[in-house]
C-alpha cells in the first residue's frame, strides 16, 4: 500500500510556505500520496491556541530576533525569497476556500504556489479580490466561477470541516502532517522525520 501524508495547511503562514516547498522536494525523492487539507489557522488560534496572539502582543525580544534569523535560514535552504508582508496577519479565508475550487479541478498545487508567492514573496494582500482574480487568471481559471464558488455553503463547510478535523485529531497550527492516518508532525522542520518514515 502506498504511503499517504495528509497535509493540513493555511497560506497565511511563512513556515507553511517553507513546508510546501519542502514537501515538493520530498515528493521528488520519495513515493507517497499527498492528501491536501486546506484549513483556516485563525480558527484554530481562536478556539484552542490563543497563545499565538498573546506572543504577538507581548513578544520576547530575543526569541523574535532568533525567529527572524531562523526564517531567513530556512528560506535560503528552501530556495525561497520570503519577505514579511505589510499586511500581517492576513484574512486568508477567501484564498483558502478558493483552494477547494482548484483542488476539484486537479490544480491545487499550482494554486497554492501562486497564493504563497503572491503573499510571501510579492507582499500582496491575498484577502483582496483583485489579487485573487489575478491568481485565478494566471491559472486560466474562471474568476466568475471562482468567486461564486467561495461564497457557497459547500466551500465554507469544507474549510470549517478540515479545520475542526485537525483540532479533533490533536492539531494546533499550520503546517500539520499525518503520516498514514495517526502519526502527527507539526512544523516545516519535521519534514526530515517524515522522510525517515518514508
Amino acid at each position: 500500500m502506498r504511503n499517504k501524508i495528509e497535509y493540513f495547511l493555511d497560506c497565511s503562514s511563512p513556515w507553511t510556505y517553507l513546508s510546501f516547498r519542502g514537501m515538493q522536494e520530498l515528493s521528488k525523492r520519495k513515493s507517497f500520496e499527498i492528501i491536501w487539507k486546506p484549513i483556516l489557522v485563525g480558527g484554530i488560534f481562536n478556539t484552542i491556541n490563543p497563545s499565538v496572539y498573546e506572543s504577538r502582543q507581548n513578544p520576547i525580544k530575543e526569541k523574535l530576533v532568533y525567529s527572524q534569523k531562523d526564517l531567513y535560514d530556512w528560506s535560503k535552504s528552501r530556495g525561497l525569497d520570503i519577505t514579511m508582508p505589510k499586511i500581517f496577519p492576513v484574512n486568508s479565508v477567501k484564498a483558502m476556500r478558493g483552494s477547494f475550487f482548484f483542488q476539484d479541478a486537479g490544480k491545487i498545487e499550482d494554486y497554492l504556489e501562486a497564493v504563497f508567492y503572491a503573499y510571501w514573496t510579492e507582499g500582496k494582500d491575498i484577502s483582496d479580490d483583485n489579487i485573487l482574480k489575478s491568481i485565478v487568471d494566471q491559472l486560466n481559471g474562471s474568476a466568475e466561477e471562482y468567486f461564486d464558488f467561495i461564497k457557497t455553503p459547500e466551500a465554507k463547510e469544507r474549510l470549517i470541516s478540515n479545520t475542526q478535523e485537525l483540532m479533533d485529531r490533536g492539531g494546533f497550527g499550520s503546517p500539520t502532517f499525518f503520516f498514514n492516518k495517526d502519526d502527527m508532525y507539526f512544523g516545516n522542520d519535521r519534514i526530515q522525520l517524515l522522510e525517515e518514515k518514508l
